[in-house]
Order: structure tokens, then sequence, then C-alpha cells
């Protein structure tokens, strides 16, 4: 059940805030493949750099929020943003938007600091960030149809089944990966930064305001 777009009518506005981030994204992963491991050391989050120097540390806690791990990463994390993150944007408006979404990615990163705080590797990505977008959506647009992309058929959904089923996916695996971190510290998929910024995206939601219907955008 791979989303591949959503219904757009809506809309009210160009979301600006949201093609700046993809842009970026873009922009810093094709800064990775040129500068290479070296730059991925010192601009990923560490979580046991960061417990020695929290204070030195604390721009990789957003730095690392821009990098991607692969293609497949990027491209997953971008399709999620440029589908979700237009109405969010449009609901809250651009500067409330672009500090929800900042605001979502620390609370994912220190969702998955906790599990293992002493772990050496490297934390990279947006998930966690459009994991709040996500949990935002889900609020102010429980009943918005997504297409799906369902074997060879395209189906429309509503969010809350989309994303209902993502989040649990992401709960069960979230478990798992506490589990085996217990045992062994290796790279992977950071499940409970995008539980953590799923949660964050939801209560932000309802603090930003997202639940209220404003007369003009920001």
């Amino acid at each position: 059940m791979f989303p591949i777009g959503d219904d757009n009518t809506a809309r009210r506005s160009t979301p600006v805030v949201t093609y700046v981030l993809i842009a970026i994204n873009v922009a810093v992963f094709f800064l990775e493949l040129q500068a290479g491991n070296e730059f991925i050391q010192n601009w990923a989050f560490i979580p046991a750099r960061f417990s020695e120097h929290p204070a030195g540390d604390a721009p990789t806690l957003f730095s690392a929020m821009f990098m991607h791990g692969g293609w497949l990463h990027l491209g997953g994390n971008m399709l999620y943003l440029w589908i979700f993150g237009d109405n969010v944007e449009d609901r809250f408006g651009s500067v409330r938007y672009l500090l929800f979404y900042l605001a979502a990615g620390l609370a994912a990163t220190f969702a998955q600091y906790a599990v293992n705080p002493a772990s050496a590797i490297p934390n990279v990505g947006a998930s966690g960030a459009i994991a709040g977008v996500l949990g935002a959506y889900l609020l102010m647009f429980p009943k918005a149809r997504v297409n799906v992309l369902l074997g060879r058929q395209v189906v429309a959904m509503p969010a809350f089944i989309v994303l209902g089923f993502w989040i649990v996916l992401q709960l069960v695996s979230g478990v798992g990966s506490i589990t085996d971190t217990a045992h062994n510290d290796q790279g992977g998929v950071a499940y409970m930064a995008h539980v953590g910024g799923f949660v964050a995206g939801l209560v932000l939601g309802v603090l930003f305001g997202g639940l209220r219907r404003p007369d003009r955008i920001a």
C-alpha cells in the first residue's frame, strides 16, 4: 500500500516551504555524494558523540534532518513530503509549518536517541520530521482521499486508513528494534524516530492550531 498522491482541490496556497525543504534535502544529498564519508561523520547525528558533548554537537540535530543514506531513502522521504507536506503547510501557514517541521524532527531524533544514547551509528534522514507531517495530516485531514498503489491498481483510500496502517507498522517494527538494540548496535531504519515524530506531529498539530481553519494563509 504505497501512497502516490492525494486530493489537493481544497489547497489554497503554493507550498513554498515544502518545495524548499525538498530542494535542500536533494542538494545536501548531492553534497554527501561529493564530500564522502567524512562529511557524513561530521554532520550526522551520532548519539554517543552527542552524549559526550551535547552543546558542541547540537548543530547535528538539525543538519542530520537533511541528510540521507541512499537514493531510495531520499526518494521515499521526498515523495511523502511532497504528497502530505503541502496540505499541512496550507493549514498552518508557511512560517508555522517550518517551525513545526523542525520541532517534529527534533522530537523524532530524541525519541531514537532515548533508545540507545551510547550508539555510535550515525543517524541521518528527514524521516522523523516527515513522520511529524504525517501525524499532523492525519489529525487535520483524516478523511482526505489518498491515492495508493495496490499491486497494479491505484486505489483512493481515506487518510486514516493509509496513515493508520503506516504507524502500526512503525510501532511493531519499533518494538522489535528496541529488542535488537539490547543485543547489538547495528545500523538500519530508525523506527523509533518515526514513532516519535508521528506522535509529536499529533501533539504539535493541536498546539500549532491545526484544528482551526484559518481565514488566510500566513
